[in-house]
């Protein structure tokens, strides 16, 4: 039996597969990135204080702040996208999809960031929680809205529908005669 919503057939077990390596990929190079030790002379303070480090960012000037903010956008942006690529479902709120793409992304963020205080050379800092949960939402809201309604719009033209047929009625459900207690 399909979940309600999914794709359906062989196309959505390859979308499913192709989201589901894409995303173990994607997340083992982003491990790569942020807990590999750095050899580094000196380690700067760790960040708790929000928007301190993306002031001390704008301060640099505008093209080092586009850079060091873009990269802190695009770091998890992907996973706006893989997270509903993986799951595979066309019908489904915009709003549930986004609520649960954007938690997930702030989780591994999170996870990210803790792992980061065991590793030399890696510094905590909240303001890569926060822009990494924002390039998560972003890239949700400009592809995920978009390709559902593309796939949705393609699977009623070739006359499939969104959703799956019900199965026919098997007829009156059995009951059992009540027995009655002796006195």
């Amino acid at each position: 039996m399909q979940r309600q919503g999914s794709i359906g057939g062989s196309a959505a077990i390859r979308v499913r597969v192709a989201g589901g390596v894409l995303l173990v990929a994607h997340l083992a190079l982003v491990a790569w990135i942020t807990l590999r030790p750095l050899d580094v002379p000196w380690v700067r303070p760790a960040n708790l204080h929000p928007f301190a480090g993306i002031r001390a960012d704008l301060a640099l000037g505008w093209p080092e702040a586009a850079r060091r903010i873009g990269e802190g956008l695009a770091l998890l942006a992907p996973l706006g996208v893989l997270l509903p690529m993986a799951g595979g479902r066309l019908a489904v709120s915009p709003l549930a999809s986004l609520a649960r793409a954007v938690a997930a992304g702030t989780l591994i963020s999170l996870g990210i960031e803790l792992l980061q205080t065991g590793v030399p050379g890696q510094v905590v800092d909240i303001d890569a929680i926060l822009l990494n949960t924002v390039g998560v939402a972003l890239a949700h809201l400009l592809v995920v809205p978009a390709a559902r309604f593309r796939l949705r719009r393609r699977m009623e033209s070739r006359g499939l529908g969104a959703h799956p047929r019900e199965e026919p009625a098997q007829g009156r459900t059995p009951t059992i005669p009540r027995v009655g207690i002796a006195p």
